[in-house]
């Protein structure tokens, strides 16, 4: 039968006569005629039968009749085929007409079609497919059935799509659904629903990951109803208790898939955290949010054990109790102590100082591993001047206890010092970012105190190159006392790798105008080749910014390759080596330099006792002479 009969049958019988007739009639082989025109060559018959599957389903959404399933799974299948049409015309039709059909029949090959290796279909697809969420988009069901064909995309191997393709599993990123996630956010009027059935769905399944990847998409529409995700995420934390059996070996650290109800009771609690930190930042600001912060601003209670109480059931304090719970999966507490980070400073420092402080007198690592990620978390996320300077200065007397704590063959004392150096290198780099960004005008606004007491850059500064009167001290208060200047120098190194390109100079500036010249006057050898190792640290990170000093550093270190000890003369080569693989800029100030370094370089490699210095003398002479 011709299309154009099959128009006028429109006008001859009402539209549940002709369905039926279309769907039964003659074998029900009338649908099928016009799917095939729809596949046709001829570009005139593909116009017509699309003309006719236009009307109908203009048609059809104005009736309560219906089509079966198996109807419009085939126009589906088939209108999903047209996206690759020549005719424009053609594929714009069939991408309007595929929204407007139920997406159960569409989504699943709609969503293959984006990982085609046919451009045209790609670009067809994507259309289409946002068009589809448009559409629906204020149906929460259709998010989740489409999280359901991402799901079954990562866990299938080989999916064939609607073309009959075949995308491998390396290809089965989620990439190019996520991407066009953000477009049909905008349309959304209402999150509620969606919050209640994107939370539902991950609690239910909290080891899929494309379900956090997703919500990820939505972090700023989802803070706009901040209120709405948290209580959610309330709820489930208040549900969950910790099984203690399942965390006893937590020092392993990672669990195997083999082990599954201990990996599902991890994700069970992460999930809630993953949630969490999809938020923006600004969603940590508003101290007024009553679910992340009840009225938990300095009512903080803590317990002789150091342990921390609050009566308030909110975000917050969930998390800050799963951060320092021994009991919890070693990643819980990793994740809830960088999410304490973002907690206000107003609400997080009255009671992360004092966990730390009661932890330091316990030797509690696992607390205070947890405190100084949160800090050092705070500080990267909201800079120092977030902080008052009061309580830096009060972080800052509790982490010099830390590392004045004896040497040990202790993995986790050294991992807390780790931690403690790490964060005072922040401390100094948020000192840096502040207002005006000059050292010595944040310092001129504590007048009437010493520099050290001021600045903490100033502190680390001076106990590293000053010489301490230790005549009277034993020789094991010594070797801490040497320990922790150590840990000062490490403190630079880590502040060089850390700091902002915007104030490498001021870095620069503080710290070489002080070292350089306190080399040779420092007592103990270890301490001379450390400040070295922050000379060497500075060249290599700093770059141009120590552009002012190179000169002296270059006869800073022919000075230690001729008279240093062992460290001191490898540190020496090494800053050398490290200066010569400088910019331009930086060759250029210590060329008139390289003519006596030529000569100390001749004489180190032919007479140093080390083999490596003596092997680094001659790379550098190589280079000098070439």
């Amino acid at each position: 039968m011709k299309v154009h009969v099959l128009c006028s049958l429109f006008c001859c019988y009402n539209l549940f006569e002709f369905m039926k007739w279309m769907t039964r009639s003659t074998g029900g082989h009338c649908l099928e005629q016009i799917l095939q025109r729809l596949a046709s060559e001829n570009a005139k018959q593909r116009r017509n039968a699309i003309d006719v599957i236009s009307e109908l389903i203009h048609l059809l959404s104005n009736s309560i009749d219906k089509l079966p399933s198996v109807a419009w799974q085939d126009i589906a299948n088939s209108l999903l085929e047209r996206l690759s049409d020549e005719e424009t015309i053609i594929r714009e039709q069939a991408s309007n007409l595929l929204a407007r059909i139920d997406p159960s029949v569409s989504l699943p090959a709609l969503v293959g079609l984006l990982y085609s290796s046919d451009d045209r279909v790609k670009r067809s697809a994507a259309t289409t497919f946002v068009a589809v969420l448009n559409y629906h988009g204020q149906e929460p069901g259709v998010i989740c059935m489409l999280l359901d064909c991402l799901s079954n995309l990562n866990q299938s191997r080989d999916l064939p799509n609607a073309t009959g393709d075949v995308w491998k599993e390396s290809n089965r990123d989620a990439d190019p659904v996520l991407k066009l996630i953000p477009e049909w956010s905008k349309t959304v009027q209402d999150w509620k629903p969606f919050v209640a059935a994107l939370t539902e769905k991950m609690f239910a399944d909290p080891g899929n990951a494309t379900i956090v990847r997703f919500m990820s998409c939505l972090s700023d529409r989802l803070a706009e109803v901040a209120d709405v995700v948290l209580y959610s995420v309330l709820l489930q934390m208040q549900r969950q208790e910790v099984d203690e059996s399942l965390v006893s070996q937590r020092e392993c650290g990672s669990y195997t898939n083999q082990d599954s109800v201990k990996q599902q009771s991890l994700f069970d609690r992460l999930c809630p955290l993953l949630i969490i930190r999809m938020l923006p930042l600004k969603v940590f600001d508003d101290l007024n949010l009553s679910v992340m912060y009840g009225q938990l601003l300095n009512q903080w209670v803590i317990l002789g054990c150091g342990d921390i109480k609050a009566d308030q059931e909110c975000i917050s304090a969930f998390l800050v109790k799963r951060a320092l719970n021994e009991s919890e999966f070693e990643d819980v507490r990793k994740l809830a102590a960088e999410l304490c980070g973002r907690i206000h400073p107003q609400v997080l420092l009255p009671a992360v100082t004092s966990v730390l402080e009661h932890a330091t007198v316990l030797h509690d690592t696992l607390k205070i591993k947890a405190c100084l990620f949160s800090l050092c978390t705070s500080l990267v996320v909201r800079g120092g001047e977030s902080f008052p300077h009061s309580a830096l200065l009060k972080i800052r007397q509790v982490l010099e206890k830390i590392l004045r704590w004896p040497p040990l063959d202790d993995n986790e004392v050294s991992k807390a010092q780790r931690g403690c150096i790490d964060c005072l290198a922040l401390i100094i780099c948020a000192e840096l970012e502040g207002p005006g960004s000059d050292i010595e005008s944040r310092r001129r606004k504590f007048s009437g105190k010493a520099d050290t007491e001021t600045s903490i850059f100033n502190y680390v500064i001076h106990q590293l190159i000053t010489n301490e009167e230790e005549v009277e001290n034993s020789a094991y208060e010594a070797n801490i006392s040497r320990s922790f200047r150590i840990c000062m120098a490490n403190v630079l190194i880590s502040a060089c790798q850390k700091v902002s390109d915007s104030n490498k100079e001021s870095l620069a500036q503080k710290a070489l105008l002080h070292l350089i010249p306190s080399v040779k006057g420092i007592r103990y050898p270890e301490i001379r080749s450390a400040c070295v190792q922050v000379l060497f640290s500075a060249v290599y990170h700093l770059k141009s910014a120590v552009l002012p000093y190179s000169a002296d550093l270059l006869k800073l270190s022919l000075e230690l390759l001729q008279n240093g000890s062992e460290k001191e003369r490898l540190g020496g080569a090494k800053l050398m080596a490290s200066l010569m693989a400088s910019e331009d800029e930086i060759l250029e100030t210590i060329s008139v330099g390289l003519i006596e370094a030529r000569s100390v370089l001749s004489n180190v490699s032919r007479s140093d006792l080390s083999l490596e210095i003596r092997q680094i003398c001659k790379q550098l002479l190589a280079c000098i002479t070439t």
